[in-house]
């Protein structure tokens, strides 16, 4: 998993290495997973406007599918003028 942004300092680190438990398929799951591991992490990704990009497509939604994923990367919302 990578984390960019605000979510990378909140994570403590920009990329993370897990082997998904196989009861893991969504992203509504994987955010749940991981605020089970990190209180504060999960209450960043909970947040309105995260972005979820699975396998380099950005795929929004707690329904989107993470099974197979080989990458998974949650990113704040874009910003700039």
């Amino acid at each position: 998993m990578l984390f960019f942004g605000r979510l990378r300092d909140v994570a403590g680190e920009s990329e993370r290495l897990v082997d998904l438990p196989a009861d893991i398929g969504t992203v509504g799951e994987l955010r749940a997973w991981l605020a089970n591991d990190d209180a504060d992490l999960g209450a960043a990704l909970q947040a309105g406007g995260i972005h979820v990009v699975v396998d380099q497509v950005l795929r929004n939604g707690p329904a989107v599918s993470v099974r197979g994923a080989r990458e998974i990367a949650f990113m704040p919302p874009l910003s700039g003028g």
